[in-house]
Parts: C-alpha cells; structure tokens; sequence
C-alpha cells in the first residue's frame, strides 16, 4: 500500500527560511502562491520570500524542497524583481488563511483556520484545510503552549469553493463551479449566511444559468430576496421574475416601491404582467395573495385520454400537476382528481368518476383556514376560487409550511419560534 502523503501545515512553512542546497539562509518565507484552474488540488506555483528586505518571487521551477520551518531552493542565485500577481493566482496566507470558504459537501460556511499542502503526482498542492479552533490556538500561542494538532479532521479541499472577489487576477474566471451540485435551498442558506459581498459572488457563480438563479431566489427570505434584487436594474430584475414561479414573483417585487414596480412590470411579458397586477390586489397572507395561478382545469365531461393530454401540453410547474381540476360549462370548480388516480384509469373513464374530493377555500381565506383544510383533507395542493366558485389559483404545502415553520435561519414562523 502507498502510504499517504505528508501534510503539512502552511503556518509553519511561512515564517520559515529560505535556504540554498547548502543550508546557507537567504532570507524568510512570507507566502506560497498558487493557481487556480482545473486541479482538484491546486499546485504551488510559487513562494514570495522577504530577500534583503524586498519581496521577491521563487518560481516553482526553483524550490528543491518544503518543509515546516523551511524551503530549499535547488540554485542559489534569485531573481530580485518584485512579485506581480499573475491572472488565476491566489497567496495562501494572505488571500486565504482566516477566510471564509464554503464547504460545498456540508453546504455551509467555514473558516480557514489552517491551510494544509502535500506533495502528490510530484509536486505540492493544497489538499485541504482545518477549521478546528486548537488550529488557530497553535498558530496564535508561543510554539511550547500550543496544541499539538493532528490532520485527521481536515476538510478536503475538493469538497471546498474560496471566495475570491477581494483577488483582482481572480474576478474574470468562472467562479465557483462545484455550487452547481448544489440544491437552490442550500444555496439560498448560503448567501443568507454570508456577508453581502460574498452572498453576491455566489450569485454570479449560478448567473449563466436564469433557471438556476431563479430558483436561488425563491428560496430566499423576503428580506434577503429584496437586498439581492433591488441594486440590480431594472432589465435584469424583469428578468429574474420573469424566472420565477409567479407566486414567488409577486412576493418579490411587491416589496419595491410603487414608482419601481410599475417600471419592471412594464419589462413584463403581458401575460405575466397580468398575472402579477392581479395577485398584487391580494392581501399577502390571504389564499389570494398566497396562491400560483398556475394550475390545470379540465371539464368534467372529459375522458381520462383527454385530461391526460391536457396535463402532458401543460407549462406548470410539477407540484401544480399533483391534482387536477374539474370545472363544469360555466367554469365552476366541481372536484380534484388525483394524478395517479388519472394515470391508473382507463382512457374512457369520464374524469367525473376519478374526482376524489371538492375542497377549496376562497380568496379571501386566512393562513389559518388554508392550514386547517390541508390538515383536514389530507391536501397538498388546494384551489382557490373566487366568488363565483371559478378556480383562480392553487396553493401548495410548500407556500404554507415556509409560513408556518421556516428553515432554520429563516427567522420565525406566524405561530412563534420554529
């Protein structure tokens, strides 16, 4: 068996010395420069090293070893010119130890307390880092009072993104493509969990995919919603509804002012625009204000092969197509018919037959009454009707529980403390 690698720990290679081959000192190691790119585990390009009081670049090239305490140059004679940042390059000590990273495996934020580097496929990289508090206590306290700190609990730097907006050379690549693996809840925690100029940066990491960042945002709270959306322009807030699930849209752009919402409606798409001015007219926690327009409704003299079809032709979203819903000639809501209910009957059967309850609360329904008849029935989508008993909208569980019991962080349900 191949025995693992030998960490070591940045803190004790910075503040080493810089010899030659012959153990001759040359100067102090201040930093170990690396480059982001394609590596799972990004390779040391470079060490800067303080030389006669001036900061002066080692190029990879030119390190024989690395050790705690020391590096060892292969050839004595150094290059004197000043170190410049070259794109893609990032300083260990200065860029990333005692910074936040996000730990894309946990989907939260941690704090590099300790940076650890090996040697693999033949030369050093960063394979991780430790968030351990003793990490930071043997980095702070003289060497003979600090903890001895072992590796075993090191967060492998696969599983890790930095943040790199505060890196000039840094700002132009794609940033964060690990994120992409994770859900947009966990995502929304995330920039909820950050400082503002860091929740930005994971933004602009899903910013190529609208869907994706759409979705970001539905996850969000209100409040954080509002402070991600309202420093964008107007073009790119119209678009980032436009995106969304309409009852989530209408939570977000209600929070703008009068003068600015009327501005990013006009960007609308008219159906949509007509859509949100309707739901706008809604007290916010009224089945009314709550409730997607997005649903599907068939007649009841329709075949199961007719209603079907109906359901594989319809835009909505997935949970809208939990239940589908029965009107008569005059559109009055008659019943729901469950989705598999539809798909386990046969294609005669009249969608009458298949109608498993016509429980629905009106517009004008408080949180409480939309709970109780969802508690109830047993209901994970309900329909909204209006005072002719014509369906206008669905809510699901989804709206009511984000109400009732929010994620952690999220602040606090209408009934007290989640």
């Amino acid at each position: 068996m191949t025995a693992p690698p030998a960490i070591l720990h940045l803190s004790l290679v910075t503040g080493g010395e810089l010899t030659d081959a012959e153990g001759r000192k040359l100067g102090r190691v201040e930093d170990l420069v690396v480059r982001l790119g394609d590596d799972e585990y990004p390779p040391v390009s470079g060490a800067i090293a303080k030389v006669a009081r001036r900061d002066v670049y080692i190029p990879a090239e030119r390190i024989g070893e690395i050790e705690h305490g020391r590096i060892i140059l292969t050839k004595a004679r150094l290059d004197l010119q000043p170190f410049e940042r070259r794109e893609g390059e990032l300083l260990l000590r200065e860029d990333l130890l005692d910074r936040q990273l996000i730990n894309v495996d946990g989907a939260r934020i941690v704090r590099a307390n300790e940076i650890e580097i090996a040697r693999l496929e033949g030369w050093w990289r960063v394979v991780g880092i430790d968030i351990r508090p003793q990490s930071l206590l043997r980095r702070l306290l003289p060497r003979h009072l600090a903890p001895r700190v072992g590796v075993s609990d090191v967060i492998d730097w696969a599983s890790l993104e930095p943040f790199t907006g505060h890196i000039p050379t840094i700002q132009l690549r794609v940033p964060h493509p690990k994120l992409a693996r994770l859900h947009p809840a966990e995502l929304a925690d995330l920039v909820e969990a950050s400082p503002h100029g860091q929740g930005e940066e994971i933004i602009a990491a899903v910013q190529h995919d609208p869907e994706l960042k759409a979705d970001l945002f539905e996850e969000l709270g209100d409040e954080h919603a509002l402070e991600f959306a309202e420093d964008r322009d107007d073009g790119e807030v119209a678009d980032l509804i436009a995106h969304m699930e309409t009852d989530d849209a209408v939570d977000l752009i209600a929070q703008f002012d009068a003068d600015r919402r009327a501005q990013i409606l006009d960007l609308l798409p008219p159906v949509q625009r007509r859509r949100l001015r309707t739901l706008l007219g809604y007290e916010p926690l009224t089945a009314g204000g709550l409730m997607s327009p997005e649903f599907v409704a068939i007649y009841t003299q329709a075949t199961q092969a007719e209603a079907l079809d109906r359901v594989r032709r319809a835009a909505s979203p997935r949970e809208a197509l939990d239940w589908i819903f029965t009107i008569n000639t005059h559109r009055r809501y008659r019943g729901a018919v469950a989705l598999p209910d539809l798909v386990r009957a046969d294609p005669d059967t009249p969608v009458t037959d298949l109608i498993s309850h016509s429980r629905s609360v009106t517009a004008d329904a408080d949180l409480i009454d939309i709970a109780r008849t969802m508690t109830d029935y047993d209901l994970t989508v309900v329909p909204v009707v209006d005072e002719d008993e014509r369906p206008i909208g669905i809510i699901t569980v989804d709206d009511v529980l984000e109400l009732i019991a929010p994620r952690p962080g999220r602040g606090f349900g209408i009934f007290g403390a989640s």
